[in-house]
């Protein structure tokens, strides 16, 4: 598919050679700038810590400089990332490939996760089929996105700047996945016992450059496929950031920054599986409940 003809699509959201190129760039400096991969990664370490099996073929999708391969310590996992130079700061097995298309067998992998990456997928329910095909039966699915309102206060000031300036805005920050979206999203790619959490993490900055500095050092720049392709003008950057201090700072004159983590897990299906009551099988009379005659 052209650069035209993907613009041209509706389902063409963001531009995956937009992103490979931005994950280059920030490798080369990531430790710098990978506070919050680290922190959630440890928080999903901590969520797959909570189950007792042993996983013996692991796949870390977007994984990064390796922060959640690094916690797992397991030998048999698959490092997979769209960036060439962050794969580079991997060891053991490592695949450059992207997460809209998975080169995995079926049934190959029993336990695949995830960390701040399947954001950035176009086709997300696609993304999440696949992912099920590649797991054993029985096996886990595990992640951990950007979502909700994460970045809400950036996106109101740029907003609110751009109007100001030019008298109207263009697309800038993604759009994320609602909580609920979550859970139908995992049923309908077929995984069974789904499972939806959600964290905000509130996090200061001095002012709205050093935010965006962090930003682009985390390799989460703009993507957009009909984001505006021009240098953002000195004047609107100046504006956005004098709306944001105004707006969103704390009693230390420090900007907030919201960042919705939502989690999704899932169990690829297998008949050991605690499995939902027929109907009539249920164990509770409802005369019981509401009361009557029976």
């Amino acid at each position: 598919m052209t650069k035209t003809e993907a613009s041209d699509n509706p389902a063409f959201i963001f531009d995956r050679q937009a992103l490979r190129r931005n994950r280059d760039r920030a490798a080369k400096n990531f430790k710098a700038h990978d506070f919050l991969v680290r922190e959630v990664a440890e928080r999903l370490y901590d969520k797959s810590s909570d189950i007792s099996r042993d996983f013996n073929h692991i796949l870390d999708l977007g994984c990064h400089g390796g922060e959640l391969a690094g916690l797992l310590k397991e030998n048999h996992i698959i490092r997979q990332d769209l960036s060439r130079n962050f794969l580079e700061s991997n060891k053991g097995i490592r695949v450059q490939a992207d997460e809209e298309f998975l080169p995995y067998r079926p049934g190959s992998l029993d336990l695949i996760v995830s960390n701040l990456s399947l954001h950035w997928v176009n086709d997300l329910p696609g993304c999440l089929a696949q992912i099920m095909q590649a797991l054993k039966p029985d096996g886990l699915f595990l992640c951990a996105l950007f979502g909700g309102e994460t970045l809400t206060e950036l996106r109101q000031s740029l907003m609110e700047a751009e109007i100001n300036i030019r008298g109207g805005a263009s697309p800038r920050i993604s759009p994320f996945l609602d909580m609920q979206d979550g859970g139908a999203l995992l049923q309908r790619a077929g995984f069974a016992l789904p499972v939806v959490d959600t964290d905000r993490i509130t996090v200061t900055y001095e002012n709205a450059f050093k935010l965006m500095q962090e930003l682009k050092g985390m390799g989460e720049a703009n993507i957009l496929a009909k984001r505006y392709r021009g240098l953002t003008s000195p004047t609107i950057m100046a504006e956005c950031a004098r709306i944001y201090h105004e707006k969103f700072t704390d009693h230390r004159g420090r900007i907030t920054v919201t960042f919705d983590i939502i989690y999704l897990m899932g169990w690829s299906p297998h008949k050991s599986q605690q499995q939902p009551l027929k109907p009539g099988e249920g164990k509770v009379s409802l005369t019981d409940v509401f009361g009557g005659e029976g």
